[in-house]
């Protein structure tokens, strides 16, 4: 298990060598313009009351559930976002290959941000990977090792979208890795039990 890690750090850093230098960035620091944002249909509380600006951070408040996504889908990425916990840590997530109809929950790939558990990956809304048998509503694979920060300092997620494969780092350690049949969709942050900022949040292109 530890040679395969190893050998998975070793291909992210060939994958960075061959990225171009171009940057996507996917939120410009003052509003939520390119952003789709859902809440569950079971609440009243308007979108803008759970997805916000504050001191050029993206902010959510956790409750009630729901995401904000891309406005455009995205094939083969690599994925930079920066995040902290305000407060206490809960719950959050980062999807990947997102898919059409808005819903809790949908079709994604995520990249699990709940506190202490950074780097697992939640199969949503009927996805599949083959690396574990996807049994039950919400199937987990889950990460290696530890890699967060204390509550309230700023984590870095770096996750690499290629063909099926996805792999993700947690403050460049390699937390996980596995494979889908889907190679593109949008990008979604989750709200999920309570405030959490994002900052720095960037695409490079795979060549």
């Amino acid at each position: 298990m530890k040679a395969k890690f190893l050998f998975a750090a070793m291909c992210f850093a060939a994958l960075l060598s061959s990225c171009g230098t171009a940057k996507t960035e996917l939120f410009n620091g003052k509003d939520l313009t390119d952003w789709v944002c859902v809440v569950d249909d079971k609440s009243d509380v308007p979108a803008s009351e759970v997805y916000g600006v504050k001191d050029g951070n993206i902010h959510i408040v956790g409750q009630p559930f729901g995401y904000m996504r891309t406005a455009e889908k995205y094939g083969d990425y690599k994925f930079h976002a920066e995040w902290r916990w305000v407060g206490e840590g809960t719950n959050s997530g980062i999807f990947h290959r997102v898919q059409d109809g808005d819903k809790i929950w949908p079709n994604a790939i995520e990249c699990q941000l709940c506190s202490g558990k950074a780097g697992d990956y939640v199969m949503l809304g009927g996805s599949k990977i083959s690396d574990i048998e996807c049994v039950g509503e919400f199937p987990v694979k889950d990460r290696n090792g530890d890699y967060e920060k204390a509550i309230g300092e700023w984590n870095e997620a770096d996750i690499v979208c290629q063909g099926g494969k996805i792999t993700v780092y947690i403050n460049g350690q390699l937390q996980n890795e596995c494979t889908t049949n889907t190679t593109e969709g949008y990008i979604a942050l989750q709200s999920e039990g309570g405030p959490i900022e994002f900052r720095n949040l960037y695409l490079t292109a795979i060549e």
